[in-house]
């Protein structure tokens, strides 16, 4: 069996709780940190197998076990193992296509959520999160390694805040906060992009702008697809009544809920803006459509007189008295040009042109 699969469908007919990594293929080797610390203590060990986490544990200290690349799957399952994690919760960690969700047992809390970044052209990046809280260990596990929380990790690092006493939910609602926040730095990149489409948009509608706008709104579908549910997962903690969340920490995890409600709406307004936008492009070339056909039109309209009276007299018959009237030709050519200096008179008069 491979060891990572691209799309949930390949696992069609394994037993559930198989432990498999679903998602694309990890580029560079996974790693584990171990962050260790007290009020009065910071400390920072590489992980390579679960003896480097359990030697650790017992001593008074709050762990934090961060994770970062899935293809480390041995690990994963002797955490499970040692820990008394479900197989599913497992199986849910390493498949990178959950929603985002809340999950409570008797004595740990599971959670996943979406990490959301703008990537080239316009493209959105998903990565997925999965917490694992326990009394004393917080597990955290990602996709990829990179600088996402080096902000948190520096604020563990220093003597200052409330981050090393307020237990691991407050770490666990630091972590989620810093994700929300880049939902924000995201939303502001997609209006920036939006707000460009809609000025190419008046001045000149074409083919590219309404390409961009069908990614853009593509793209969005997917952000709200990613977000939506985080609502209501933080909805659920909320309404946890486990010891792992302290009450003293729920105004936290509340104003993590306000924030998604924004980004929430923000997301539902620039979807109906690019909704507008790819209205009003359809309506723009409609509309030059109609400006073309009229034109064309008014054309066909001035010259159908014109050769009408061309092909009557192009007939050869010998009894025409046009033919032998001297002034029949100068005649002629005076009606070509009155006629159609007439039909434009007329059609600007009426506004058709």
């Amino acid at each position: 069996m491979a060891d990572s699969l691209t799309n949930p469908s390949e696992k069609t007919g394994l037993p559930p709780g198989t432990l498999v990594h679903v998602g694309p293929a990890p580029t560079t080797a996974g790693r584990v940190t171990l962050y260790r610390y007290t009020a009065d203590q910071f400390e920072t060990f590489p992980v390579i197998g679960l003896d480097d986490i359990l030697r650790h544990r017992g001593q008074g200290a709050s762990l934090w076990v961060h994770c970062e690349g899935l293809d480390m799957i041995d690990l994963i399952e002797a955490i499970g193992r040692h820990f008394n994690v479900h197989p599913l919760v497992l199986e849910d960690i390493l498949n990178t296509h959950q929603r985002p969700k809340f999950e409570e047992f008797d004595d740990y809390l599971f959670a996943v959520v979406k990490v959301l970044r703008s990537g080239r052209a316009l493209k959105v990046r998903h990565e997925q999160v999965s917490f694992l809280l326990f009394a004393d260990v917080l597990f955290t596990f990602r996709e990829t390694a990179d600088d996402l929380f080096n902000a948190v990790k520096l604020r563990l690092s220093g003597a200052k805040g409330r981050i090393r006493t307020l237990g691991l939910d407050y770490l666990a609602y630091t972590i989620l906060d810093t994700v929300v926040d880049n939902y924000f730095v995201l939303a502001d990149t997609m209006e920036d992009a939006i707000e460009t489409a809609e000025s190419d948009l008046l001045h000149r509608a074409q083919p590219k702008t309404f390409a961009i706008i069908q990614l853009l709104r593509r793209e969005m579908v997917l952000v709200r697809k990613a977000i939506a549910p985080l609502r209501e997962m933080l909805l659920a903690l909320q309404r946890s009544e486990s010891p792992l969340i302290q009450e003293r920490n729920l105004p936290y995890f509340r104003d993590v809920f306000d924030h998604t409600l924004r980004v929430i709406d923000t997301t539902d307004s620039l979807r109906d803006l690019l909704n507008g936008m790819l209205d009003i492009y359809l309506s723009s070339v409609s509309n030059r459509m109609n400006e073309i056909m009229k034109v064309l039109t008014l054309f066909a309209s001035i010259f159908i007189p014109l050769t009408f009276i061309a092909g009557v007299y192009g007939m050869n018959f010998d009894y025409m008295p046009e033919l032998h009237w001297r002034w029949a030709y100068p005649a002629l050519w005076i009606f070509f040009i009155a006629l159609p200096v007439f039909l434009i008179y007329l059609f600007k008069r009426k506004k058709w042109l």
